[in-house]
């Protein structure tokens, strides 16, 4: 969530866009550049575990869970790990930091997703390396006002 003062409500759109807040019903390219810029983003293979159902009963709670395969050292470790579905309304649906005393970054949570999307773990590494998993998930009850 992203806690927005009155001074920002009063920001037109493009202002908003500029000062790296999300817009309403921003689109998932929209996201991706505004969080990660022109930045390539690798295919985390083996490094990144995504676990998310296939098909989810309900929108409103969808378990996911991340795992970076990645030894944690002052010199290489895990910053922040995003986790974005792409057809929502607004795609960003978590972001967690960590630090290298974290030691092996895992996260868990639950999701509310409006309907059948590409889910995608973004892992961010100290070093400004990108990698990325991605999973579609069907729903079968909208968990958005569906």
């Amino acid at each position: 969530a992203v806690a927005v003062g009155l001074p920002a409500l009063l920001m037109p759109a493009t202002a908003l866009a500029q000062a790296g807040q999300p817009q309403p019903e921003e689109k998932v390219d929209a996201t991706l550049k505004r969080l990660f810029g022109d930045r390539p983003m690798k295919d985390a293979g083996e490094t990144v575990k995504l676990d998310i159902p296939l098909i989810a009963e309900n929108g409103s709670a969808v378990p996911v869970s991340v795992e970076v395969n990645v030894p944690s050292t002052p010199e290489k470790y895990v910053k922040e790990i995003y986790i974005i579905a792409d057809k929502n309304r607004r795609p960003m649906s978590a972001k967690f930091s960590f630090t290298p005393e974290a030691g092996q970054a895992y996260v868990g949570t639950n999701l509310r997703l409006g309907g059948s999307t590409d889910v995608r773990a973004i892992v961010e590494m100290n070093d400004a390396t990108l990698l990325m998993a991605k999973r579609a998930v069907k729903v079968t009850v909208g968990g958005c006002g569906g």
